[in-house]
């Protein structure tokens, strides 16, 4: 690691030379100056770690030189140091930014220790930098793969969204990629550096749900022991994203409605009113518009939810993204595991493209981990590939026998999901795990095929 480098500024020269030499003696690399003007000289290359400057200087100020500093270069830390410093002085260094300020005769220990603090403080804000901008690869636009056209628009319009505070709904079918999206969008808002919290809400019970979004006080239901804090509240100035939102109960649906119009709610059991600021982001793989037709969804809470929706389009509508998908998920995989695999050959990408992944980009995601682990050659052939997509041919996108592409996929669908099952014991953790699909997806999709009044006669 290369020595920190310090400015130094005092219009003493014998002391700027002493201290200077000190200075390099326990491990510093300091380039000295005499003055304001020659300071200022020095800063227009950004090369150093910290300034250590004298208030007090023929041609200037120090506190000249920590504006400057704060104005070009707000990353830099700024030591000042003073012989005649009042607590007024010390106040307002601070409020402008200094890091700290020291009183001369200076102590050599307490001013090694100010220095240690400043670059420490340094390190930890650039490391917190480095965070971030990990955190904006992984969960920004960049990262959500996509030429297709329909992916494009997306694109344009969290641009146009994203640092608004309207609702945003987002719909499309298990696995493909809500949930990313709804952290780019936060990624890419004014809220950026305040909390983005994510609930599940088919993953919890009825029972729980209010409790967990709202918050609740002691006393308020069985096992309530203390006072709880919502999800909602632990979201205030950031957002909430509701994955699932079709599965929430009609007494829960009242609240949210109430939420998103006014930002304000009581937790289960309480009489206080709690005010967030609040961006909310919800989320579902189910028709709004039909619950709202049988019932389960009510229509003035669909109204509100639905100011801008963003519609996902399936994986096997986008097939010209599947090879750069696959090849993003294989730079995923080799990174993680060391595994030198280049690619993939044309057959095998002939094969990815043919099939319809019902698990869309979540399913393909679980593939090309699979395949990379089990290649033994530099190119993943459809040998590396499962039988299934390796030999599988395209499903047609028609109608068939008056029944929609939907009912005639339901079949083997089901068959899949039962033969699954029956090979895990009927373990739906396990079954969604190689499913590549949510325990909460299995759970409806056992549902709509029938298979949980199987599952509970076993």
């Amino acid at each position: 690691m290369s020595q920190p480098h310090i400015l130094l500024v005092d219009d003493d020269r014998h002391l700027l030379e002493s201290m200077g030499m000190w200075l390099r003696e326990i491990g510093y690399a300091v380039t000295t100056s005499p003055g304001y003007n020659d300071a200022i000289a020095q800063l227009a290359e950004p090369k150093f770690d910290l300034v250590l400057a004298d208030v007090r200087l023929q041609d200037g100020d120090g506190f000249d030189i920590l504006r400057h500093v704060q104005k070009t270069q707000p990353e830099l830390t700024v030591i000042l140091i003073t012989g005649y410093g009042t607590a007024d002085d010390a106040v307002e260094a601070m409020r402008l930014g200094a890091f700290d300020m020291l009183t001369k005769p200076l102590i050599d220990r307490e001013l090694e220790m100010a220095i240690n603090r400043a670059l420490s403080q340094r390190q930890v804000l650039a490391e917190n930098e480095k965070l971030k901008e990990q955190l904006d690869l992984r969960y920004g636009l960049e990262n959500i793969i996509g030429h297709d056209h329909r992916m494009l628009k997306i694109f344009d319009m969290v641009e146009s969204v994203a640092d608004t505070r309207a609702t945003i709904l987002i719909t499309g079918e298990s696995g493909t990629g809500k949930s990313l999206l709804a952290r780019a969008i936060h990624r890419r808002s004014n809220r950026r550096e305040r909390p983005f919290v994510e609930v599940a809400c088919g993953a919890l019970p009825e029972t729980l749900l209010e409790s967990e979004l709202f918050g609740h006080v002691a006393g308020s239901f069985t096992g309530a022991t203390s006072d709880k804090i919502g999800k909602f509240k632990q979201a205030d100035t950031g957002s909430i994203f509701l994955d699932e939102i079709g599965t929430a109960p009609q007494s829960m649906q009242v609240k949210l409605l109430r939420v998103l119009q006014e930002l304000e709610f009581e937790p289960v059991g309480g009489t206080k009113t709690i005010s967030v600021d609040t961006r909310v982001i919800l989320a579902t793989n189910e028709n709004l518009s039909s619950l709202v037709e049988r019932g389960e969804f009510r229509q003035d809470l669909f109204y509100r939810v639905n100011v801008i929706n963003l519609e996902l389009p399936p994986l096997r509508q986008r097939i010209s993204d599947i090879p750069r998908l696959a090849a993003h998920f294989l730079e995923e995989v080799r990174q993680d595991t060391g595994r030198q695999i280049r690619g993939f050959t044309e057959e095998a990408l002939s094969a990815l493209q043919r099939y319809q992944w019902p698990g869309n980009v979540r399913e393909l995601q679980n593939v090309i981990e699979r395949s990379v682990l089990l290649s033994k050659s530099e190119m993943i052939g459809p040998g590396e590939l499962p039988a299934a997509i390796a030999s599988g041919a395209p499903v047609s996108v028609q109608r068939t026998n008056g029944r929609t592409l939907k009912e005639a996929l339901e079949a083997p669908e089901r068959q899949i999901i039962l033969e699954t099952l029956e090979s895990n014991g009927w373990n739906r953790n396990l079954t969604a795990d190689e499913l590549g699909i949510n325990r909460t997806t299995l759970y409806k999709k056992m549902k709509r095929l029938g298979l949980e009044d199987m599952a509970g006669a076993r």
